[in-house]
This record gives structure tokens, C-alpha cells and sequence, in this order.
């Protein structure tokens, strides 16, 4: 696309410099006013075949022939360069569709995020910092130029989270995990019986805004439940109670640039640490 830009300015250049050209040949040859030299230069140039303004003479005729010869050119190559910016414009198009559906097809063992909405923003960045690779299934518009602009890297799926064909999209059946961060609890409950159909082993953790809804996520398919209500509560609570603790906790799992986190990783029972404590297990 970018070098279809040099060619478009270069024929305007072009079709400019021939009208300029056309205009001062009449006004030297024929010693026309500007207005009717520059009116038969744009006749000519664009063969619409009106009659001459003035009658011309012999020089005047070979003029005009040069004019037509040359606009036609002119116009030749600036409807080619239309017409190679729109199938330009296609093959993009087609190769950023192949482009998606090769990355879809790539996908395994990734993550499924439901909702682009404020809770679904945040687990965004925490993804990325870790590395992680996901895909946002969201119906949203303008959530979803956020995501764009914001991660333009990142896959979406646009459409309701709720519905089979958009978690099948996701490539669900692959994925390690989903997160379902919809604003009504009655979605996410959709969302874990959908998912849980789909995916089996699928590790399913789910938002709850209202403490009644926790029991029914949990039997729908959730593996975690979170309320932010519960959670929130808790953090005040920790934070008069227990500062210290809140504020080490913040620093070693949201600080930016970072280099000691808390992770975790599974122990297999024929390891060398299996059975040992910390100390003796010495752990770089």
C-alpha cells in the first residue's frame, strides 16, 4: 500500500505539469486568454471530444494531437493505479483474514477471556506481562477499538461470549483455561455450562457480582469463583489490619519491570524436591 502513494502523487504531478504544459502552448501558440487555453487543455487531456474553442491553426493542431496523446497516457496510468490500490486493498484484506485464521489455528493450550469491559482490561495486562497467549471474545464496538489499539496483536472474536459458535471460535476445545468476566451474572453462568460442554478439562474461573450467584457458577462449571464484592471487602480489611503484608504482596505480583514474582510450578512425585522442605530442597 505504502508504494502506491509515490505513484499516485507521481500521475498527479504528471496530469498538473501537462495542464500547466497545454495552458501556456495555447496561450503562445494561439495567444488565447488563460481561461480558454486552460479550458481546451482540460477538454483535451480528458478526450471528452467538445468542439475547440477558437479555430486552431496548423501548429495549434499539432499541439492538441501531443495533448491528447499524452493525457491519455496520463489517464491510462491513473485508472491502472486505482485499480491496483483496490486489489491492493483486497489482498490485504485477504491476507490478514489467512493471517487470523492461521493464528486460530495455531493456538493451543492458551487462555479464553470473556468481557473487555474494566475487569476483562485488567486481566488483559496481566496476560501480557506474563506472556501469556489469549483470545477476547467481545461484542462491544468500542471496547473492541481499545483492544485493537491498545494490543493490536492480540486475537478477538467478535460476538456474544454466551454463544456456542464464538467459544468454538476461540478455539475453546484447545484452551488451558477461560476467564469470564461478563458484566451479568446470568452470562457467565452461560458461558461455564457452554464451555464446560465444550471442554471438559478446561479450568474455568468466572466473576460473580452478587454473592447469591457463586452457588450456581460453581454447579454451571466453574472451577474459581471470584466476587469483587467479597474481594474488595477483604483488601480493605487487610489493608487496616495488615499493611505491611498488603503492600509486599501489591509490590511482588502488580509492580511493572519487576524481576522477582511469585509463580508456582508442580512438583512430579519422582523429582528430587518431592518430600524435601525448603531448606534442604535449595532452590536457586
Amino acid at each position: 500500500m505504502h508504494v502506491l502513494i509515490p505513484r499516485f502523487l507521481g500521475a498527479i504531478a504528471y496530469l498538473v505539469a501537462l495542464t500547466v504544459v497545454g495552458a501556456v502552448g495555447y496561450v503562445s501558440i494561439e495567444g488565447w486568454p488563460w481561461q480558454n487555453a486552460i479550458y481546451m487543455t482540460a477538454i483535451t487531456l480528458t478526450a471528452v471530444g467538445f468542439q475547440e474553442v477558437q479555430p486552431l491553426s496548423d501548429l495549434g493542431r499539432n499541439f492538441t494531437m501531443f495533448l491528447l496523446a499524452a493525457g491519455i497516457t496520463g489517464i491510462g496510468v491513473w485508472f491502472a493505479l486505482i485499480t491496483s490500490f483496490i486489489v491492493e486493498f483486497d489482498l490485504n484484506d485477504v491476507r490478514k483474514r489467512r493471517w487470523r485464521a492461521r493464528m486460530f489455528e495455531d493456538l493451543d493450550d492458551h487462555i479464553v477471556l470473556c468481557g473487555g469491559g474494566r475487569t476483562g482490561r485488567q486481566v488483559m495486562e496481566e496476560l501480557m506481562a506474563l506472556g501469556q497467549d489469549f483470545v477476547v471474545i467481545e461484542r462491544d464496538p468500542q471496547r473492541l477499538e481499545w483492544i485493537h489499539e491498545r494490543y493490536p496483536e492480540v486475537l478477538t472474536v467478535v460476538g456474544d461470549a454466551t454463544l456456542d459458535v464464538n467459544l468454538k471460535e476461540s478455539g475453546v476445545h484447545k484452551a488451558r483455561g477461560l476467564l469470564s468476566c461478563l458484566s451479568a451474572d446470568t452470562d457467565n453462568v452461560f458461558v461455564c455450562l457452554s464451555a464446560r460442554d465444550l471442554n471438559p478439562d478446561l479450568t474455568i474461573v468466572a466473576r460473580a457480582l452478587e454473592e447469591g450467584s457463586m452457588d450456581k457458577l460453581y454447579r454451571a462449571g466453574a472451577d474459581h469463583v471470584v466476587s469483587t464484592n467479597i474481594s474488595g471487602a477483604i483488601r480493605m480489611a487487610s489493608m487496616l489490619l495488615r499493611p505491611e503484608v498488603v503492600s509486599f504482596l501489591d509490590i511482588v505480583t502488580q509492580s511493572e519491570g519487576l524481576e522477582l514474582r511469585f509463580e508456582q510450578t508442580v512438583v512430579h512425585p519422582k523429582s528430587r524436591l518431592t518430600g524435601q522442605n525448603l531448606i534442604d530442597a535449595r532452590i536457586p
